[in-house]
């Protein structure tokens, strides 16, 4: 069983996370433009064993599919395409935008460090990957 993967997608940037191997801890990784996206996976899935790809799933708070949704479905058909021995799957990131910004207010981050989206696309790739986790180990 390989890892799982987690992409918070951005129309400019991409955040991604991953779990250890053995599946117990959700972790940041990179943060990468949206365009080298694939190429970044295909790079990473040539040496990680990555058998689950999570992509938050951008939810308005009525529960309807947002604005970013109409990249976001093609891109999974595309990484189904590419690797179709890797699980793709959704998962509602209503609130990891908030949560991640909550959990470096938390953990004391400074405020220049809070204005990196990067940072942010990256913790919340990693709130993404924690829930969806957390949902399946129930």
């Amino acid at each position: 069983m390989g890892r799982i993967l987690a992409i918070d997608y951005g129309t400019k940037r991409t955040g991604i996370a991953v779990s250890d191997p053995l599946r117990l801890i959700a972790g940041g990784l990179e943060t990468v433009e949206t365009k080298q996206l694939e190429a970044w996976l295909a790079s990473y899935f040539a040496a990680e064993d990555v058998s689950t790809i999570v992509v938050g799933k951008p939810t308005r708070m009525d529960g309807t599919p947002s604005e970013t949704w109409r990249y976001v479905e093609p891109l999974a058909a595309r990484l189904r395409r590419a690797w179709p021995d890797k699980e793709v799957v959704f998962y509602d990131e209503r609130f990891t935008s908030v949560m991640a910004h909550r959990t470096m207010l938390e953990s004391g981050i400074g405020k220049m460090a809070r204005r990196d989206r990067a940072l942010v696309d990256k913790i919340s790739a990693t709130i993404i990957l924690q829930g969806y986790m957390e949902s399946v180990s129930h």
